[in-house]
C-alpha cells in the first residue's frame, strides 16, 4: 500500500481535491500515471487482433460484452471474414450466428455489414487512420475510433473512456463530468498526450484488479493517498 505523506503534501482528501488548482491536479495525475505504470507494466489492449480491421470489428463487438467473450468469438469470425468485403457480403443470418454470444447480435451484425460496405465503397477496403473517417462508419463512435487509432495505428487522438475509465477518473476527482466526451476532454487536459492510449489500459486493469465497482480494495491500492474517494 502506498499511503502516508507524499511529496505533494500529504493525503488528498475530498476538501483538498475541491480546492486543487489545475496545475496541482495535473501534477497529481502524472503521479497517478507513474504509479499505475509501475503496478501494471504489461498493460495493453485486452482484445486480440492482428490488424486494424480485426481490432475495429472486435471493438464493435465489445459493446455491452466482456473482452474475454469477444476473444472467444473472433477467431472463427476472423477466419470467415478476413477482409472488409467479407463483412459486406456475408449473409446476415450467418454473421448473427457467429457473434450471437456477444449480445445485441442483430444490431452488431448490421453495424459490421454496414462498416464493411462503407470501407469497400469509400476506403478501398482499408480501415482509415483518421478520426473523422472512422466515426462516419456504421457502428463506430469516438470511443471505438480512439481504440483503433491508439492501438492499431499508434495515433494519440484522444482518450478511450469506458465504464472503468469514467468511474475511476471520477473517484480520483480528475473530472466531475458524466458524459464520456466531456470526461475525455478533461483527461486530455491532464494526461500527457503520449500516454493517452496507455492511460485507459491502466485504469481498466486497475478497475478489474483493485478498484472494483462493487467493492474497491482501497487498502491494497497504490493510489490510496492520491485518491479523495479512498475508504481507508
Amino acid at each position: 500500500m502506498n499511503g502516508g505523506v507524499t511529496a505533494a503534501g500529504g493525503r488528498i482528501t475530498p476538501a483538498r481535491a475541491r480546492r486543487e488548482s489545475k496545475r496541482a491536479r495535473k501534477a497529481r495525475t502524472e503521479e497517478i500515471l507513474a504509479r499505475l505504470k509501475a503496478e501494471y507494466p504489461d498493460s495493453r489492449c485486452a482484445l486480440t487482433f492482428r490488424n486494424p480491421l480485426e481490432l475495429l470489428v472486435a471493438t464493435i463487438l465489445s459493446a455491452q460484452c466482456t473482452d474475454k467473450r469477444v476473444n472467444m468469438v473472433t477467431p472463427e469470425l476472423f477466419r470467415r471474414c478476413p477482409t472488409a468485403a467479407d463483412y459486406a457480403e456475408i449473409p446476415s443470418e450467418e454473421l448473427e450466428g457467429l457473434i450471437r454470444s456477444t449480445g445485441f447480435f442483430r444490431n452488431k451484425a448490421k453495424s459490421l455489414r454496414g462498416m464493411g460496405q462503407a470501407l469497400v465503397d469509400e476506403h478501398d477496403g482499408e480501415v482509415p487512420p483518421e478520426m473523422k473517417a472512422l466515426v462516419a462508419l456504421p457502428g463506430v463512435a469516438r470511443k471505438t475510433a480512439n481504440v483503433v487509432l491508439g492501438n492499431a495505428y499508434g495515433i494519440a487522438e484522444g482518450v478511450v473512456v469506458d465504464t472503468h475509465v469514467g468511474r475511476i477518473s471520477s473517484l480520483l476527482a480528475l473530472t466531475a463530468e458524466k458524459n464520456p466526451v466531456k470526461v475525455e476532454r478533461d483527461l486530455m487536459a491532464l494526461v500527457p498526450q503520449s500516454d493517452w492510449t496507455l492511460w485507459s489500459h491502466l485504469l481498466i486493469d486497475h478497475g478489474r484488479a483493485v478498484c472494483k465497482a462493487r467493492r474497491p480494495d482501497c487498502e491494497s491500492c497504490v493510489l490510496v493517498d492520491r485518491c479523495p474517494s479512498a475508504q481507508v
